[in-house]
C-alpha cells in the first residue's frame, strides 16, 4: 500500500515546483537498479542531509526490503536534491534495536 501511494501521491508532489520547494528539504526522490533483479527502482524517502552526507531512516524496515541492496559494502544510488540528481555510495546498517539508516556520501564530482 504504501508503494503505491508514494509512486501516485508523493513523486508526483515533489515534481511540482512550488510543493517541491517545501517538501525537498525532507523528501527526496531515490533511485538504484536492484541487485538481484536488475531493475531499475524510483521513490521518495524522507532524509537529513549534512553537507555530502545524507541518512535515510527506513521505517518498518523488517516490512521493506529495499535497502537490503546497501548492505555489506553498499551500491550505487541517485537521489534528487535541490532539483538536481547527485550520484553517490549508500550503505545500509542496522542497529541492534532493528533500525535501519542508509548513509548516503554523495559523489565530489557532481554539480551543486
Amino acid at each position: 500500500m504504501a508503494g503505491v501511494v508514494n509512486r501516485t501521491v508523493v513523486l508526483p508532489l515533489l515534481q511540482i515546483p512550488l510543493l517541491n520547494g517545501v517538501l525537498g528539504r525532507a523528501f527526496t526522490e531515490v533511485s538504484y537498479t536492484g541487485r538481484k533483479t536488475g531493475k531499475h527502482v524510483t521513490f521518495p524517502v524522507n532524509y537529513v542531509r549534512s553537507g555530502d552526507s545524507v541518512t535515510i531512516g527506513v521505517a518498518m524496515p523488517d516490512k521493506k526490503t529495499w535497502w537490503r541492496n546497501f548492505t555489506g559494502d553498499g551500491a550505487p544510488i541517485t537521489l534528487t536534491l535541490d532539483g538536481e540528481h547527485r550520484t553517490g555510495h549508500a550503505v545500509a546498517s542496522k542497529d541492534s534495536n532493528g533500525s535501519v539508516r542508509v548513509k548516503v556520501s554523495l559523489d565530489h564530482n557532481d554539480s551543486h
